[in-house]
């Protein structure tokens, strides 16, 4: 007997507009009909996911949400990434649709989100494996001392305005800690500032975020700095690139 499996049924306004999105996930659309009721599946290996259009719905008020298991999250995210900037020439941050980095988070296994054109949220998230303590994850989910309290602030920060989409909250967290924490190391200090820079551009507040890229590259890092932060400097320097910033 083959193993039950679930597929989650989506709402969106057009099909036009979640198929091209889905394809530069590298999804492949395995059905599509327009009549009598648009209705649409993709598939990209073991996430399959059906879609039906609804004219008037209104993607801002979606509450579709799907969560999304897997081994490695950065690497579905660069997969991810490569194929929106390929198709669109940048990976969106902020609206409809949008995409999140890959972070910890605070109380869960760490991951990233994708909100897809119908509004709908896919929750990416680390598989759990022996070493995780319980549900909420292990220690690869939890800053370690070395990285300072800020790293903690920032975890708290991503719960907030990348899983509960409350970009306000992670913003008010990220200026607390690093004011509190304002004589933590600069490599500390990085991610924070880094992160603050993108939530801060989600909002539509390019003048704070450009603010906060000039300060990050003012840091004074030292080579070994560098290479530990290769992601976050990549990231900054995205988010220096984008339009508005």
């Amino acid at each position: 007997m083959p193993a039950e499996s679930v597929i989650p049924g989506l709402p969106c306004r057009n099909l036009d507009d979640i198929l091209p999105f889905y394809t530069a996930l590298g999804f492949d659309v395995t059905y599509h009909q327009q009549r009598p009721n648009p209705y649409a599946a993709v598939r990209r290996d073991g996430i399959e996911l059906h879609f039906f259009a609804v004219p008037e719905f209104d993607p801002a008020e979606s509450m579709g949400t799907v969560i999304v298991l897997v081994p490695d999250t950065g690497a579905l995210h660069a997969a991810f990434a490569a194929g929106l900037r390929a198709a669109f020439w940048k990976v969106p941050i902020s609206g409809i649709p949008r995409m999140t980095r890959p972070r910890r988070m605070q109380g869960t296994r760490g991951g990233f989100m994708v909100v897809d054109p119908g509004g709908n949220w896919l929750r990416i998230s680390r598989q759990r494996t022996g070493s995780d303590d319980d549900l909420d994850g292990g220690p690869q989910d939890r800053p370690a001392p070395s990285e300072g309290r800020i790293a903690q602030v920032v975890a708290a920060a991503a719960r907030q305005a990348d899983s509960h989409g409350d970009e306000a909250a992670g913003i008010r967290m990220l200026e607390t800690g690093l004011a509190r924490h304002a004589d933590s190391p600069p490599a500390q200090r990085l991610p924070a500032l880094v992160y603050l820079a993108e939530l801060r551009q989600r909002i539509g507040d390019h003048a704070a975020a450009a603010a906060l890229l000039a300060e990050i590259n003012a840091l004074e890092l030292s080579a070994t700095d560098r290479e530990a932060l290769a992601t976050d400097l990549a990231a900054a320097a995205e988010l220096a690139a984008a339009p508005g910033s």
